[in-house]
């Protein structure tokens, strides 16, 4: 048998290496740090006879490098391997930062590195303005709006104005005028312009006139150079105690209602009058025409 018909028998490893696929022995430090909690890292060592190959010339044969992370940094990034050594500087913190300088922001598997460029600002186009709005408009819609809120206060008014009731305010038509001693004989008009009325005093009785022309109405005035009611309406006549004598007027003038309170002062009631229909009775000498004196 040829001596090349043997095959050469592995060489065995000696009894202080430690084999590959065995863990070697942890030391007392390493134990400690792991107490404290530190990461330790063990490389294992080289077994004899196979090339080790450093891990910059595993990436340099890829096309990048990897670069060594600062400490506190998750892991390792990969440049490429034709970056310059100035552009591969990592901060010195364990965090990465910004710096003034830019630098090449690189992906895993990038071989081109993309510069970051500051965004420049778009030129502002030409503002377009709306035009002001006319006063003319404004003039109008305050007049429309004007209007509308005018009809609906107007209808609020008239609703509360149903449930008002439907009385007319005027002055009673039954009051006071006095004691009959505070009259003179003759024709008294201090109660004309307020009541309407005349009142009228002789030798024998005390009367009010109701100060009203019985032919259409109209005020009369007292004439007294002439002892005589004169109407100003058409011409109308009436003596001192309304009787008619010329002009238009049909008949005598009205006389009111009188009598004395329990204090003695006259009453008067315009809301009854007495008349004198022309070929009609005479109600002058009815009971409540006059009081006696």
């Amino acid at each position: 048998m040829d001596q090349n018909d043997n095959p050469t028998p592995p060489a065995e490893s000696a009894p202080d290496t430690p084999n590959e696929e065995q863990g070697a022995k942890p030391k007392v430090s390493d134990l400690l740090a792991a107490a404290r909690g530190e990461v330790v890292r063990r490389e294992s060592a080289p077994a004899k006879g196979r090339t080790v190959v450093p891990p910059s010339a595993r990436a340099a044969s890829s096309g990048t490098t990897a670069e060594v992370p600062p400490p506190g940094d998750g892991g390792a990034k990969e440049v490429p391997a034709a970056t310059p050594a100035a552009a591969r500087v990592s901060p010195a913190s364990g965090a990465s930062k910004t710096t003034s300088t830019p630098t090449p922001s690189v992906n895993k598997g990038v071989t081109k590195a993309a510069a970051a460029k500051p965004v420049a600002a778009r030129p502002a186009g030409p503002l377009v303005e709306s035009a002001p709005d006319p006063p003319v408009n404004k003039l109008r819609r305050r007049i429309v709006w004007g209007s509308i809120f005018s009809f609906l206060a107007i209808d609020f008014l008239m609703f509360l104005r149903f449930f008002l009731p439907r009385t007319i305010f005027e002055p009673s038509s039954v009051f006071r005028i006095g004691f009959p001693g505070d009259y003179a004989t003759g024709v008294d008009t201090k109660w004309q312009q307020q009541r309407r009325i005349w009142v009228v005093k002789n030798s024998e009785r005390l009367f009010v006139i109701f100060a009203r022309c019985t032919h259409l109405g109209c005020t009369p005035d007292w004439k007294a150079s002439e002892n005589k009611f004169k109407c100003p309406c058409h011409g109308s006549g009436y003596d001192s105690e309304g009787i008619n004598f010329e002009g238009p007027a049909p008949r005598p003038m009205d006389r009111a209602e009188v009598h004395l309170d329990a204090e003695g002062q006259v009453v008067v009631n315009t809301g009854k009058l007495y008349d004198w229909q022309k070929g009609g009775t005479n109600h002058f000498n009815d009971d409540g025409s006059f009081i006696r004196i």
